[in-house]
Formats: C-alpha cells, structure tokens, sequence
C-alpha cells in the first residue's frame, strides 16, 4: 500500500521577506517614536552637540532603529526579489541585478551611517560633531539615489502588482528630490523626505509581502 505525502501549506506572510518587510516600517516607526533631537540638515557642530547634549542614548537608539536593522532589511528584501526575478520565466524583463545591487549598496550605505550615528552621540567635540553630522547626512542623499536606482529596478522584474509599481515610480521621483536636498544640505528641500519616506516604507513592507505570497 504506497502513502501519500502531502506538504504542508505555508501561510502568505509567515516568509522570510514578508516578515522582513513588516519588520521594516515597524523598526522605522520605533526609530522616529523615541524622541531625539533632529537639528537641521546644515547645522554646525556646536549646534549639534548642543542638540544631542544629554541625548545620546535617544539618538543611539534612533540610528538603530532607522538605519542599522533596517540595513538588513533593505539587503533580504532586495535579494529576494532579485532571486524571484531570476527564477521567473518572463521574456522582457530584467532588474533583477539592478535590484540586488542597488539594495545591497543602500544596505551598507545604512549600516555605515548606523556606525557614524553612534559615534556621533557619543562625541562632544564640536569639529568631530560637524564631520559626522555632515558624513551621515551627505551619504542618506547617496543613499536616497541608489534607493530610487532600486524602485525603478523592481518595478522592471514584472513581478510586483499594479498599485507597488506605481507607489516604486512615485518614490524614486520623490527620493532623489529630497536626497538632492540632503546631498547638498539644504533643509527646505530635504524636507521632501516627509514624502520620501512613507513612500519608501510602503514599497519596501508591500514588495516584502507580495514576495511573501508568491512563496505560498
């Protein structure tokens, strides 16, 4: 009498890049909940000593949570769907090296500014506090460019729905705008992240999600 396996069926969601991608937006959420200062783009160092006077654990916290683990998040989410795009069988399309080496460059550039942040809550030397300040922010303008590189790439793998390709051309359109802003340190543009940014968490959570399903 022969037996028949039948493998069980996973759940949507209980993947690694859709729980990647939840765990995304809620590291950000947890990152901009804990309250640290944030002086202007353009600060000088004595002003951004005086920011984080007595702040340093806040603002340790806040780098952690918005540019260390999302790094990783960044770097599973993107590889997935460039190993989803390389798997797949749909004449036309490419992206899937676009994708993976653009997430994985804005992962390091995060994990980078992750490390410089740290440093920086640490230090009270106003010409230390200047070079860290201006580093970190300069290379999230980098990053906010290879990010927008990543969007255009997933949106050519075919593989994400209607509404995520839509929300990708929409972010990398605003994230170079406020990255420009950043890159050249100028507060008022780089106010456009207040748009960037829930644009950027949208994209990254759904494509981690629709990655998710498609592993049913």
């Amino acid at each position: 009498m022969s037996t028949t396996t039948i493998a069980p069926r996973r759940s949507g969601l209980i993947t690694t890049p859709a729980i990647t991608g939840i765990a995304y937006t809620l590291s950000w959420i947890a990152g901009l909940s804990v309250g640290a200062p944030s002086p202007e783009v353009d600060s000088g160092g004595t002003a951004v000593v005086s920011a984080f006077a007595g702040h340093s654990a806040a603002v340790s916290a806040q780098f952690l949570f918005t540019e260390g683990l999302p790094a990783a998040g960044l770097a599973v989410v993107s590889l997935a769907l460039a190993r989803a795009r390389a798997a797949g069988r749909q004449a036309g399309r490419g992206g899937s090296a676009g994708v993976a080496i653009a997430g994985v460059v804005a992962a390091l550039i995060s994990f980078i500014q992750f490390v410089l942040g740290v440093t920086l809550a640490g230090t009270s030397s106003p010409g230390t506090a200047h070079l860290l300040f201006d580093g970190v922010n300069r290379l999230d303008g980098i990053k906010m460019c290879t990010l927008a590189a990543m969007a255009v790439a997933a949106v050519s793998t075919g593989l994400l729905p209607r509404w995520l390709r839509f929300t990708g051309v929409a972010l990398a359109a605003a994230i170079v705008a406020s990255g420009v802003g950043y890159l050249l340190l100028i507060p008022s543009v780089a106010t456009l992240a207040y748009v960037s940014g829930p644009l950027l968490l949208l994209f990254v959570t759904g494509t981690g999600i629709v990655l998710g399903r498609r592993e049913r």
